[in-house]
């Protein structure tokens, strides 16, 4: 390797850092939304009400069915033209993202809770326990081993689908490597860089998931 190419890699680095701070940006915040809101959605989707039961079906048919990219292009281009609403990039990936992944989380959500056995809801009536007070003492605790192993692969699909906020502009990973390409001409040794950072943040979550399923012996 060339002094050239390794004084580019050194100028390159701290730029792509930058681009790196708002793909996590984007993913943390897409990724707490999801889970928060994806567990109360996936309780949800238990109801026995036939109206919510409908809604919250449609909602997961329309958010998985569609592709995550054309969410961000509806928030990005299609809010300002609906209702003059102006979303910046980043804001559009967030939410598009968010959505999608409380339909996901929700899904996970609530096959945990229906893979237990009925026995633990009945129990929990049978002492008096509120509807809350059931969820948040027997059966959340319980359905959160089944929960963690496909959440965690949620995660980082979410950190992955970050590159496609590129496409709305959002200054991300993608955009700034693509800036510096355009520059340089260097684009073997941007998109390797590329390549390690989003290793670097999706491994570490993998490793976490065996751990937990070893730890649990799943």
């Amino acid at each position: 390797m060339d002094n050239s190419v390794i004084s580019l890699l050194f100028k390159s680095i701290p730029l792509l850092f930058n681009g790196v701070i708002q793909t996590l940006w984007i993913a943390v915040y897409s990724l707490c939304i999801s889970t928060v809101c994806g567990i109360v959605f996936g309780i949800f989707r238990m109801s026995s009400i036939r109206g919510i039961q409908i809604l919250t079906r449609a909602y997961v048919e329309i958010f998985r069915a569609v592709p995550v990219l054309v969410f961000m292009f509806f928030f990005f281009f299609g809010l300002p033209i609906l209702w003059g609403i102006e979303v910046p990039g980043i804001l559009a990936a967030v939410l598009a993202l968010s959505f999608w992944g409380i339909a996901e989380i929700g899904e996970i959500v609530r096959g945990a809770l229906q893979s237990l056995p009925k026995g633990q809801t009945e129990a929990g009536k049978s002492i008096g326990l509120s509807t809350y007070q059931l969820y948040r003492h027997v059966l959340l605790p319980q359905a959160l081993r089944r929960m963690i192993p496909p959440v965690m692969n949620i995660y980082t699909r979410m950190i992955k689908s970050t590159s496609l906020a590129v496409l709305i502009g959002a200054r991300e990973m993608i955009k700034i490597g693509q800036e510096i390409i355009e520059r340089t001409g260097q684009s073997l040794l941007i998109y390797t860089c590329l390549f390690i950072f989003y290793f670097l943040l999706c491994y570490p979550i993998s490793l976490w998931s065996r751990k937990l399923e070893r730890d649990w012996h799943y």
